[in-house]
């Protein structure tokens, strides 16, 4: 299934380390009224139970703005929600074999840290990649950050979107044009804002900016 590049611009990334005053639920339908281009629900410790029925209702939610909606790991889950899209790292299932899960019907999106992951990653049907950290992050803690260079040349080296990720937020979006990236994918800039809607207009308008760079 073809991704389209414009959808991945504004790409949101859930955490629950910043539930409180709001579920995570409405942090979401507060991105996706800010402009948030995509939903990734990721979900590291969540019982699978829990999981499963928070996936079919963000999935809900996500359709009803006509916003691309991925789950982060779980194949199974992704399956039974209907969810748009799946994204996998290089420790989880490998990327043709998510295919063979999914069939043609699902989007699949591989985090990849160098062109040869990111070209064994397409070859094996991805359809849009992850790439970074691109800065230091309080969000994984087991990851080097990647030269600019690198983000460049995957973007040149590949014909799927690429997606900027790791630390990123307002003020050093900027940074990346010039790269060719399509999108920037957030977690704290936007589930640790204390305004997520008006984080998201912000961060939407300087996203634009910022790859229309590259395609001018």
């Amino acid at each position: 299934m073809k991704c389209d590049r414009k959808t991945m611009l504004l790409y949101a990334v859930t955490d629950r380390a910043w539930t409180g005053e709001k579920t995570l639920y409405e942090q979401v339908e507060a991105a996706l009224k800010g402009g948030a281009t995509c939903v990734q629900l990721r979900e590291k410790d969540l019982p699978e139970e829990e999981f499963r029925e928070e996936a079919f209702e963000i999935a809900e939610l996500c359709r009803s703005y006509g916003v691309p909606f991925f789950v982060n790991d779980n194949v199974d889950i992704a399956i039974a929600c209907h969810a748009d899209g799946v994204h996998v790292g290089q420790e989880d299932m490998a990327a043709a074999k998510v295919r063979e899960r999914v069939g043609d019907g699902m989007m699949i999106g591989v985090s990849a840290h160098s062109v040869e992951e990111a070209l064994e990653a397409v070859q094996g049907g991805a359809d849009c990649l992850g790439v970074g950290a691109m800065f230091s992050t309080s969000t994984k803690t087991d990851v080097d950050v990647l030269p600019k260079e690198t983000l460049k040349a995957i973007c040149d080296a590949v014909d799927v979107p690429v997606v900027a990720i790791g630390g990123i937020g307002k003020g050093n979006m900027r940074e990346l044009a010039g790269t060719g990236v399509d999108g920037f994918a957030l977690v704290s800039a936007i589930f640790g804002a204390e305004d997520i809607e008006e984080a998201c207009r912000e961060l939407r308008q300087i996203a634009e900016e910022t790859v229309s760079q590259d395609e001018e």
